[in-house]
């Protein structure tokens, strides 16, 4: 769909790039040329990512151990990547948290868990990369991921929701203040493309695939047609593109409005089985973590 070499010369840093979505965008642009920055958590998820990557590429995949909730953390790796070679060009806000819950079961440190990787941490990378572009005279692009629940909005998943729609002001507001420096903000919204993390948090008894999930095209996506949305935004030739949310879910919130309503009719010996499957699921991940490390 894209002429080789697309991205030659480009310099982007995914967010939570280790891993679902941000990896496969991640590998998207490192195919098309970029060199590609991946942040997050686990290091040696993001060196397996980077060497696997970088084995069917080729190229260059650099990667930074960093918790974007901490926005000295934040600076810090910002200031080591223009180290590293210079300005970045790009810039993917995909890291994220979130889980299925009744509100009124939810925890300040459970709200907090969500909001303060998706919000907060979102806009400390953000302004950190944004300022420096500005203070260089630097143009540059960032991506956000969201969700179609910036229109709807969604039960089950408020703290996300929340978090997810600040993004989305973000974006429309951000396009405004920075358009005079040459940066330009949008975000995708996507449907369901399935994931084992989101599956196992957002679905934990029922697997999503074809035939299954709600949509007029009753499927679930593909993850290439997220990439080739994600490579459109990025590249040059549309730098009048900006402050815009793009929703790739085949129509489903057109058809359904807002996601997860069907989960209102869940007693609570339903809720308590999500429960334990989404902990098992936690678990899983940090037991698996530290035997990586």
């Amino acid at each position: 769909m894209f002429q080789p070499g697309l991205l030659a010369g480009k310099r982007i840093l995914v967010t939570g790039g280790g891993s679902g979505l941000g990896r496969e965008i991640a590998a998207k642009y490192l195919e098309l040329g970029a060199c590609v920055h991946i942040c997050g958590r686990r290091q040696a998820v993001l060196d397996e990512t980077a060497q696997q990557l970088m084995a069917q590429h080729g190229g260059s995949v650099r990667t930074w151990p960093v918790d974007i909730r901490d926005a000295s953390q934040v600076e810090a790796m910002v200031d080591a990547i223009w180290a590293d070679g210079g300005p970045l060009d790009g810039l993917v806000n995909n890291a994220a948290g979130n889980f299925v819950s009744r509100t009124q079961d939810l925890s300040p440190r459970g709200f907090d868990a969500v909001a303060n990787i998706v919000l907060h941490g979102t806009f400390y990378v953000t302004q950190a990369v944004g300022k420096r572009w500005i203070a260089g005279g630097h143009p540059g692009s960032v991506l956000s991921i969201v969700v179609t629940w910036v229109r709807t909005g969604a039960p089950f998943v408020v703290p996300s929701a929340m978090s997810k729609a600040g993004i989305d002001v973000m974006t429309k507001s951000l396009a405004v203040e920075w358009g005079r420096y040459g940066i330009r903000l949008n975000a995708i919204a996507p449907g369901i493309f399935p994931t084992e993390g989101a599956n196992k948090r957002l679905s934990p008894l029922q697997d999503w695939e074809d035939g299954v999930v709600r949509n007029p095209m009753n499927r679930v996506g593909r993850m290439s047609e997220l990439q080739n949305l994600a490579v459109f935004l990025m590249a040059d030739g549309v730098q009048w593109l900006s402050g815009e949310t793009i929703a790739i879910d085949g129509a489903g919130h057109y058809q359904n409005g807002a996601s997860f309503t069907e989960l209102a009719a869940l007693g609570d010996a339903d809720w308590a089985r999500m429960r334990e499957a989404i902990r098992a699921k936690d678990a899983h991940d940090k037991a698996r973590s530290a035997a990586a490390a």
